[in-house]
Order: structure tokens, then sequence, then C-alpha cells
């Protein structure tokens, strides 16, 4: 009976078993990547209901972050400034900006502006602002700069994988408390050995176990 297959037919299954291979290993990487918070999170920019230049009020005019945001270094979460500290400065600037006007009637109304959340977290997670400002973590280690944003965008993932390469290496990543809030912080010469006497001093040990953030 005359050979259907030739010999090079025995090439075939293997020829595909790799080809199965290859196809799975960039399918997980096109998963890994395009629905990881490094590609769905960074650059997440929401429209808010009035327009803050944070590079005008930080970067052009001084603020520091603490001014509208007051609670970082007491309390879990960063507070929403309430509408009479805009009003600080407003209620004698450009008290006619039509800009201003949600600012006004809210000054008024007593009803507070619905800002848009930039930088969300999972409920699952737990994260205090409090334990990592006073602890020497920088505003721009995960807000970025600031105070170059006509419209503040998120400029880390903030991933689990990403909290826990400063969470295993805090060296890398500490400044002086006075620092915090500073934009364009320069580390300097021999901080890393400077910060290891730091964390060995303040016996500053960041968790990596599980139950650290999620409980």
């Amino acid at each position: 009976m005359p050979q259907i297959f030739s010999r090079k037919a025995n090439v075939l299954p293997s020829l595909s078993l790799a080809a199965s291979g290859i196809g799975g290993v960039l399918a997980i990487a096109f998963v890994w990547y395009y629905f990881s918070p490094e590609y769905t999170d960074v650059g997440y920019a929401p429209e808010q209901p009035v327009e803050y230049s944070h590079q005008l009020h930080v970067g052009e005019l001084g603020l520091d972050c603490q001014y509208c945001h007051t609670n970082v270094k007491s309390a879990e979460h960063a507070n929403i400034p309430a509408t009479q500290t805009c009003m600080n400065c407003h209620n004698q600037i450009r008290k006619e900006s039509l800009k201003l006007l949600p600012v006004r009637e809210s000054s008024v109304t007593g009803k507070s502006i619905e800002w848009i959340k930039v930088h969300k977290l999972p409920d699952f997670a737990q994260f205090s602002h409090a334990i990592h400002t006073n602890t020497g973590v920088g505003c721009e280690t995960c807000h970025g700069r600031i105070d170059e944003m006509e419209v503040v965008a998120q400029a880390e993932p903030l991933s689990m994988s990403w909290c826990l390469d400063c969470h295993r290496n805090p060296e890398q990543y500490l400044r002086p408390n006075s620092e915090v809030t500073t934009m364009g912080y320069e580390y300097p010469e021999g901080f890393i050995e400077l910060n290891m006497v730091r964390i060995k001093a303040e016996h500053i040990l960041p968790p990596t176990n599980c139950s650290a953030c999620h409980y």
C-alpha cells in the first residue's frame, strides 16, 4: 500500500506544539500587560467639575500640598479641600471668573463640589497616608510631578507589585520628613547609606505579608 504521508510529516506535531507554546506565552504576555494597572490606570485624568491647575497653584505659586490636603500626615485618607480653602484666596482673586462659578456657588449654598477621584485603590486594599508621609515617602513618589500637571493624571500603577518594590527596598525611596511635599526633590549623594542608618535607628520595617494591606 502506498504511503500517504511522507516522513517529513512527522515534524508537524512538533511544530504544532511549538506554535501552541509560543502562542500561549504571547497570550499571557498580552494579558499581563494590557490588563494590568500599568496600562489601564496610568494616565487616567478625568475631567473635573472645576478646572484646577496644579501646575499653576503648586508649580508657579508654590502652594504646599498640605495647604489643601491638610490631613495627609495625620489620617489614613488624604482629604479633598473644603470650598472655603479655595475661597481663602478667591474671595479676593478672580472674583468674577466664570470658571470659578461652581466654587462661589458651593460657598453660598454649602453644597460640596463633586470632585472626581483620580487615584483609586480597591476596597480590599488598606493604605494609610499618615504612615507613609511620616516615614519619609514623598508625595511625588506615588503621585508624580503634580506641580507640572495642568490636569491631574495618575502617574504610577499603584499595583501590589509596585507597592512591594518599595516595601522590600525602602532605602531607595525614603527622604527626610521635611522634604515629603517637595516636588523635584534631588536625593543627595550616599542617600541609600543614610537611609539604611535611619531605617535601623527608627525600626522602619515595611510589611510584605498579605495581612498588612488586606484585612
